[in-house]
């Protein structure tokens, strides 16, 4: 009897031991990426960040299962005192059937900006995407309560897509509108495609332009050409 009761806590030892592995094996990890890359212009949505010239970036992300945060950082231009623009974010990644939701929130930071420019703000996400056999389908809305500078509440719509005919090789495009409270609406749209080579490289080449009239050449249409490494 003794010896049996010896093994049933062995047999019991055995298994709570290798339960609290499977649950340490089942636990995600976090996962630390890094990037950096250059281009041939910094445009955001639609507009160039960089008066046309060219762009250094780089960023840092982590992962922990469906949550992430992380941050980014590139040198813009806009004719003053301004070197740089330095992003936050974090956010969560759940998925709702075959969609794959995004929820985050993004603080837009600038170093050296002038006195009363306010150029800093935040904005809240919520996007989606929904797989399409080789292709993906997406949404996203941006909401700001203080925009950039003057701009009070803003709000950026787009939908997207993008279509991979190989492993190395994908196209992409999307369509915008940025809309302010009081006026001065417009679409963006662009349209490109990445090919990535020694696993770590891609280059991206990819058209711009909005339909804005009179922007004294900082939201015309434009080719941007992007080389980026991801570690």
């Amino acid at each position: 009897m003794k010896v049996l009761k010896l093994a049933l806590c062995a047999a019991a030892a055995s298994l709570a031991m290798a339960g609290a592995a499977a649950a340490q094996d089942e636990a995600p990890a976090v996962d630390i990426a890094f990037n950096v890359g250059v281009a041939s212009d910094y445009v955001f949505r639609g507009y160039t960040q960089t008066d046309e010239g060219p762009q250094v970036f780089g960023g840092v992300d982590l992962t922990y299962g469906m949550f992430y945060a992380g941050t980014w950082a590139s040198n813009v231009d806009f004719f003053d005192s301004t070197d740089a623009e330095v992003d936050l974010y974090a956010g969560v990644k759940p998925t709702l059937g075959p969609v794959g939701l995004d929820l985050g929130v993004i603080y837009y930071h600038y170093l050296n900006e002038p006195d009363g420019a306010e150029y800093a703000n935040t904005e809240f996400k919520l996007a989606g995407s929904v797989p399409a056999g080789p292709a993906t389908l997406g949404a996203a809305v941006f909401y700001s309560p203080d925009g950039f500078g003057v701009a009070e509440q803003t709000t950026y719509y787009e939908v997207n897509g993008s279509y991979s005919p190989m492993a190395n090789l994908g196209l992409s495009g999307a369509f915008g509108r940025q809309t302010y409270e009081g006026g001065g609406d417009y679409n963006t749209w662009n349209l490109g495609g990445g090919y990535t080579f020694a696993e770590r490289f891609t280059l991206d080449l990819r058209y711009h332009d909005t339909d804005v009239d009179d922007c004294e050449d900082v939201c015309d249409e434009r080719v941007v050409a992007t080389l980026k490494a991801a570690f």
